[in-house]
């Protein structure tokens, strides 16, 4: 099994199929768009692939550390992750291409209108001890 993140993204993904904010959906289809979500984890959870997901709200700063005692906070000259990822869905699965699967599914979630997305999500694998991070 191998540990693999599905990124959400606000920006710097390709534009999905149904691009409209979701600001600007009507609270049904917020709440179909999160049954959706909900719905999706449930069936990972039975099959045991499910690991975590969350929503992220857009506010949020970068922090680095300077000296003992002294964490200076920045915001900026760096890309706002706050405005680029908008959340994420952890899954253990037991290929890339079940990976591909999970993704695909959830790029199918509801949006304006009731219909898909067909966002694009970012597939990243955990880096796994004994893994080469260069490879």
């Amino acid at each position: 099994m191998t540990k693999y993140l599905l990124l959400k993204h606000y920006r710097g993904a390709p534009a999905p199929v149904n691009d409209v904010p979701m600001d600007r959906w009507e609270p049904g289809e917020i709440a179909a768009h999160v049954q959706f979500m909900e719905d999706l984890a449930s069936k990972l959870r039975a099959s045991g692939e499910f690991l975590d997901s969350q929503a992220l709200a857009p506010e949020g700063t970068w922090v680095r550390h300077d000296a003992p005692g002294r964490p200076p906070v920045t915001d900026g000259p760096f890309p706002e992750t706050k405005d680029l990822i908008a959340g994420w869905m952890a899954i253990d699965v037991d290929s890339w291409d079940r990976a591909l699967e999970v993704a695909d599914e959830l790029s199918s979630a509801p949006g304006a209108g009731g219909e898909p997305i067909h966002e694009w999500l970012e597939v990243r694998p955990f880096l796994e001890p004994g893994h080469d991070a260069g490879a």
